[in-house]
């Protein structure tokens, strides 16, 4: 296995994204940001492919801002 592990809590996607952690609870929440909840407390937690692949849009609809075209989702 890899040196990273598979999910990531919710502090350690906040340091990647440099957000609060109340910042990705919401993007959680709103659905923004896809994660699932683990066991019967109800842990969070965000895959590494879930966070690579909200980045990447990020980047993709930062690109079409700047080319003055809007992203399609997906």
């Amino acid at each position: 296995m890899d040196d990273v592990p598979r999910f990531l809590r919710p502090e350690e996607v906040a340091k990647v994204l440099n957000v609060t952690v109340s910042q990705v609870y919401t993007l959680m929440r709103t659905g923004q940001l896809p994660a699932v909840k683990i066991g019967r407390r109800g842990v969070w937690r965000v895959s590494q492919e879930s966070l690579e692949a909200y980045i990447a849009e990020l980047q993709r609809d930062a690109e079409a801002r700047r080319r003055g075209v809007r992203a399609q989702p997906g």
